[in-house]
């Protein structure tokens, strides 16, 4: 595998871990800034929603720039985007930087799977796709739970400025071993992506992504003060406790992609959404307990992000009944929907935080999750009713998205 990869891989990596690291640190930049909690929130929502708008909206825009001079681009955007989080004044220049970040993030994984496969042979496409997108899986187990360990014994500025090193880093690497004569198709135009939202089966799929991801990011968001104001954890434990709950992420991809594969993607999907709503509810009793907490935390990593896999896998299986013209469109607007979720989730755990008390945040996380198993449920019913046509999994292509 060329050392280019590297490169893209160490993009992926600060990319993942500015964008998770900032749970770890709501309580500590609240206090800081003089903002409450979910005001803090804010900074997650509004991340997300720069991802959501960025990948599709400025991938159609930046469509005929070269790929390395777009790729150089957007790692100068997301330090600049960094530093002035490292430096921000306040809380507003602290929104405008992470707005700034959730574009380059956005841009970034809509072009990074056709770089990497531009480096390989076409055998080795789908490995270097895998090899790239190990960055968010190792940000979420060593870079976020680093991050929060700096932020709160430094200061959470300093978590921002280590993150920016790392986008200096990764300029650096794309532009020694990236190579400028990249080819690349243009992409979908933004008229070809809103005749896709026109697909009603479609809309369904982004709807359950959307709430799925939304329940669980009405909680997540706000994991840090669960774990300082109602279980007593101190500051420095946290940056543990996100280790675990890091590590159990990475080892609940590898399950929740396999019992899609053995299971079929709404099957799977009915499953996980039923155990993410279950460990939602957990965690409402166990808050106060220090070691069930811990092990709901466990638990709540292991069905977080399995239901990725699934996702992709079934909105491309749609895709190629109802929009087979425009399969990667489709599945490029699924992350959109990933990160509308998250948002909306932030959003809505700011608004239970101020009215009813952080420790709410998961029994009705847990009832929003169970929307989006009803939502999948509608969906296979359909598909039963009108069964479409799915290609045998050694005809399907690959393709690899991160939320």
């Amino acid at each position: 595998m060329p050392i280019a990869l590297l490169a893209l891989t160490i993009s992926a990596f600060a990319i993942g871990t500015t964008e998770f690291v900032i749970v770890g640190l709501l309580p500590t930049i609240a206090a800081d800034l003089g903002v409450n909690l979910p005001s803090a929130g804010l900074l997650v929502s509004l991340y997300a929603l720069g991802v959501a708008v960025g990948a599709p909206v400025l991938t159609a825009l930046s469509g005929k720039l070269p790929r390395k001079t777009l790729l150089l681009a957007l790692m100068v955007l997301f330090t600049l985007g960094n530093l002035l989080a490292w430096k921000a004044p306040g809380y507003n220049s602290l929104i405008v930087a992470r707005i700034l970040t959730g574009l380059a993030h956005g841009v970034f994984f809509s072009i990074g799977s056709t770089i990497a496969t531009s480096l390989v042979p076409k055998d080795k496409a789908a490995s270097a796709i895998a090899i790239m997108f190990t960055g968010l899986t190792v940000a979420l187990v060593t870079g976020v739970p680093l991050g929060t360990f700096i932020g709160q014994h430094f200061g959470w500025r300093e978590t921002f400025l280590a993150v920016s090193a790392l986008g200096v880093l990764a300029f650096v690497g794309s532009l020694a071993f990236v190579p400028a004569n990249i080819k690349h198709s243009a992409p979908a135009s933004l008229l070809q992506q809103v005749k896709v939202l026109g697909e009603p089966r479609l809309l369904l799929v982004y709807a359950m992504t959307a709430v799925g991801y939304g329940g669980s990011f009405t909680a997540f968001t706000y994991l840090a003060p669960i774990l300082q104001d109602i279980t007593g954890f101190s500051a420095n434990v946290v940056g543990l406790v996100m280790l675990v709950y890091g590590v159990s992420v990475a080892v609940g991809n590898i399950w929740g992609g396999k019992l899609a594969d053995r299971r079929g993607p709404v099957a799977a999907l009915k499953i996980i959404f039923l155990g993410l709503a279950a460990v939602l509810l957990l965690v409402t009793f166990a808050a106060p307990h220090p070691w069930l907490m811990l092990a709901a935390v466990l638990l709540w990593g292991a069905v977080a992000f399995g239901n990725v896999a699934g996702l992709q896998v079934y909105v491309v299986q749609q895709a190629e009944h109802f929009t087979p013209r425009a399969v990667d469109v489709a599945s490029g607007l699924n992350i959109a929907a990933f990160n509308l979720g998250i948002a909306g989730g932030a959003w809505g755990g700011g608004l239970i935080v101020e009215h009813l008390g952080l420790v709410h945040t998961g029994w009705i996380g847990a009832l929003v999750v169970l929307g989006a198993y009803g939502l999948t449920a509608l969906s296979g019913r359909l598909d039963r009713r009108n069964p479409i046509a799915v290609a045998a999994p050694a005809e399907r292509p690959r393709r690899v998205a991160s939320h």
